[in-house]
């Protein structure tokens, strides 16, 4: 018997995305530990923030990672969100500073992000 699948809202200014979530651990982590309101920051076309108090299991350790990807980066304690190019970038896909977790992705189009990148907080709930 497979689990129901973990989805999670993201709410950024006026746009509101859904996300899912994979069945590993940390992300079981990151989801228990919502919901989060936060303030936000940004790396290129990249929203994180702190999300203190998750073990992080690196089951997915990587610097590979998509447009609509959200990873967890257990060294600072930080959910990200790619929607987009980063200073690392050499071609279209974002790179994170470091390895990170991906432990989801975004249901529809990431690239809307962009167009909320001034505001100062993400919220991110359980749907």
């Amino acid at each position: 018997m497979t689990e129901p699948a973990r989805r999670i809202r993201i709410t950024v200014g006026g746009i509101q995305l859904e996300a899912e979530l994979k069945s590993s651990k940390t992300a079981g982590e990151v989801f228990a530990a919502l919901p989060v309101d936060a303030p936000m920051n940004t790396w290129g076309e990249e929203f994180y923030f702190k999300l203190p108090g998750v073990k992080d299991y690196r089951e997915t350790a990587t610097n590979q990672v998509k447009i609509g990807d959200v990873a967890f980066w257990g060294a600072g304690q930080v959910l990200a969100i790619f929607f987009g190019r980063t200073p690392m970038s050499m071609g279209p896909d974002p790179v994170p500073a470091d390895r990170v977790n991906v432990i989801g992705k975004i249901v529809g189009d990431a690239t809307q992000l962009r167009r909320v990148m001034e505001a100062p907080t993400i919220r991110v709930e359980r749907v």
